[in-house]
């Protein structure tokens, strides 16, 4: 298993530059003035007077160059930590990221322990019965779960237990802890909910945010789920084929 963990993460590189050049190569067939909205916030271009405002634009950013150039622009400022702009979040994409990644931090370490004690057992579980009645169950448990996509799963959870059963509500935290979290006796350390409320004692706190992050954890686990299984029953069956 960890050989094969090492292969995946020894193609990840190659892959990485190949989705970026097919990327570029997509964009290519976009004219400069549409690709323009990728490296400024609309707002502003909403506001330029005229093509000359557009056309300096385009000249800074290059977008007037090859594609091949433009490229090899992009990874230099890659490689100088220039990441260019988010759309979707109206921000710097650096800014971006280093806001939202806590949250996201958070979610894969809680979701982590799940993935770990269960896929993996349950790889090994299938792979000791390998051919039985359980082995096909665990496995077709596995193709549905890496056959759904995540929003799917997601949208399946809410619907069940938080519009079916409330169990689970979406959000980080309720609105009734909202002035808690921006109080001035709140102290932010990390931007993630759980581990502040922790430092800063607030049990109520801690509670719910941790009840919100019961769906988002399952649906990341689940979908881990069948990946690691996989992963883990192949890898005892070579074992044990080599035994």
């Amino acid at each position: 298993m960890l050989a094969y963990i090492i292969r995946r993460l020894l193609l990840l590189p190659i892959i990485l530059f190949g989705v970026s050049v097919l990327i570029f190569a997509l964009l290519s067939a976009l004219s400069p003035y549409e690709r323009l909205s990728f490296y400024v916030d609309e707002t502003k271009l909403s506001h330029m007077r005229g093509q000359e405002d557009w056309d300096v634009l385009i000249e800074r950013f290059g977008l007037d160059q090859p594609i091949a150039t433009q490229y090899a622009r992009w990874l230099k400022n890659i490689a100088s930590g220039k990441l260019g702009y988010s759309t979707v979040a109206g921000m710097p994409l650096g800014k971006a990221i280093a806001k939202r990644f806590p949250v996201s931090a958070e979610l894969a370490l809680f979701a982590v322990l799940p993935v770990l004690l269960v896929a993996v057992r349950m790889g090994f579980f299938s792979a000791e019965r390998a051919g039985s009645a359980t082995d096909v169950a665990l496995r077709s448990i596995a193709i549905i779960g890496w056959s759904i996509p995540s929003f799917v799963a997601g949208i399946l959870l809410l619907t069940v237990f938080y519009g079916v059963l409330p169990w689970f509500p979406p959000g980080r935290i309720s609105a009734s802890f909202i002035p808690v979290a921006r109080s001035a006796e709140f102290t932010v350390y990390t931007n993630m909910m759980t581990v502040d409320a922790l430092l800063n004692g607030e049990w109520g706190l801690l509670l719910d945010s941790l009840r919100h992050l019961v769906l988002p954890v399952l649906t990341m686990a689940y979908l881990s789920w069948a990946l690691l299984m996989r992963i883990a029953r192949s890898s005892l069956l070579d074992e044990l084929r080599q035994d």
